[in-house]
């Protein structure tokens, strides 16, 4: 039996059901899961954790990424670009890659949402070039120590067939759905307290056919797991959806099996009244990416409307490529300062902002295990310094949105600490990124 105490918060933010905030307390962690909370307690033989001038929350749940993305940051040619010119500025550089390239980036990208407060990710990977597969982003995560969504993701349609991505990085759908059973059968673990899941994810409408995104659908629901593409992301998106399917992406959705409780989009940027309002019936899932959907000029996401009308909204720092930055505590007050400027001061509180950020992701995974501090729930937590500069002078230490640390101070995963006074300790990260940088510069000659 493992226990550690949680000694003498400042301040905690549970966002249980009742959202306490308890100061002066205490968390009791045992056999990965929370066994206590409250003021005073105490655990014999328990390794304690000062938590003295420390904020105490959930950890983060980051809900889009494409993990494989942190080695083509910044890229030029794609650094000002809309989505579909970005895309095919980056393709033939991705097609590069094989598993090494995979892994790395992973552990990279993993690192960084951990130092962010990160507890619990999910990847869409959605190409496989020379031999790569799922499997090298599980082991990156495993390694890491990081509760892991990974989701098969994949492409079909190719350039020759008037898609978007160069022939050599789409698959036969075939093969597609035989390596969705192979790794689901591998790896996915339903049960509660999973460290690793998996996905099924076709990229989005516009790389693969209509009968792939239908058959994804139908292998999703018979293995239990659930579903993850882009959806509605640009006006592009919009426009290609009205050409090619004779409606909106919404309507696309539902009308092959994308939308429930077991679906989630990412972007979802130029959702109508009329899409809110099935995705909320449906409790369809939505993964918002502010700083990715800035960076490529492609709105603002009706997050305030989503939110009232009762969709599932959690945050995504998406691709490393499109961000170009991996910080999910970033993301949160990004995506509050964004609903502000587009619904005015009082639209979105910073307490809202972090709920989505920890509660919201864990519900549009569907993980009523995670996402909070209560008794029962996975010990997955992140501490953050309140003596830090970025809190001199804060009267509310728990709006941690508005004043607070960009970078976490410790973090427990399933009760195991990975990250201590602001440095991983489950790898070194000198040499993985080293490793990284040395891959980048191979990778750099492409024209």
């Amino acid at each position: 039996m493992t226990k550690t105490l949680i000694k003498g918060a400042d301040v905690i933010i549970t966002m249980d059901d009742a959202r306490r905030e308890l100061t002066d307390a205490d968390l009791l962690l045992r056999d990965g899961v929370i066994a206590g909370i409250g003021e005073n307690l105490s655990a014999d033989g328990a390794q304690v954790f000062s938590a003295k001038g420390k904020i105490v929350t959930p950890g983060l749940v980051n809900t889009h990424h494409h993990l494989y993305q942190t080695l083509t940051r910044a890229v030029p040619g794609a650094q000002d670009a809309l989505l579909f010119g970005w895309l095919q500025r980056l393709y033939p550089i991705w097609a590069r890659f094989g598993p090494e390239e995979m892994y790395v980036s992973a552990q990279v990208g993993l690192a960084e949402l951990a130092l962010s407060g990160c507890t619990l990710t999910s990847d869409h990977l959605y190409l496989y070039p020379g031999g790569a597969r799922l499997d090298d982003t599980i082991a990156a995560a495993q390694d890491i120590g990081l509760r892991f969504h990974a989701t098969r993701g994949a492409m079909s349609i190719g350039e020759s067939d008037g898609g978007l991505p160069p022939d050599a990085l789409v698959e036969d759908e075939g093969a597609i759905l035989a390596d969705c059973v192979r790794v689901i059968d591998a790896f996915h673990d339903p049960s509660p307290g999973a460290m690793v899941r998996v996905g099924v994810a076709p990229c989005s409408p516009f790389s693969v056919t209509r009968d792939l995104m239908r058959d994804a659908a139908l292998l999703a629901r018979d293995k239990g797991v659930m579903m993850h593409t882009h959806l509605a992301e640009n006006d592009e998106d919009i426009a290609y959806s009205l050409e090619k399917f004779g409606c909106r992406p919404g309507q696309y959705a539902e009308d092959l099996g994308w939308t429930g409780d077991d679906v989630w989009h990412a972007h979802c940027v130029k959702l109508d009244g009329q899409e809110i309002d099935l995705f909320a019936r449906s409790r369809t899932g939505v993964a918002h990416c502010p700083c990715s959907n800035c960076r490529l000029g492609s709105g603002i996401a009706p997050v305030r409307q989503m939110r009232d009308a009762g969709v599932p909204v959690g945050l995504g720092v998406d691709g490393s490529a499109s961000n170009d930055i991996g910080n999910l505590v970033g993301e949160a007050r990004q995506a509050m300062l964004l609903q502000r400027v587009k619904n005015g001061a009082d639209a979105m509180s910073a307490r809202e902002a972090l709920e989505i950020a920890t509660r919201g992701g864990a519900a549009v995974l569907g993980r009523d295990d995670c996402g909070q501090l209560a008794i029962g729930k996975r010990a997955d937590l992140a501490i953050w310094d309140a003596t830090a500069i970025e809190n001199a002078g804060s009267w509310d230490p728990a709006a941690l949105l508005l004043a607070g640390p960009v970078k976490v101070d410790a973090l427990f995963v399933e009760g195991r600490q990975i990250v201590s006074e602001g440095h991983l300790t489950s790898i070194n990260l000198p040499n993985v990124i080293a490793r990284q940088n040395a891959l980048g510069r191979f990778l750099a000659d492409v024209p």
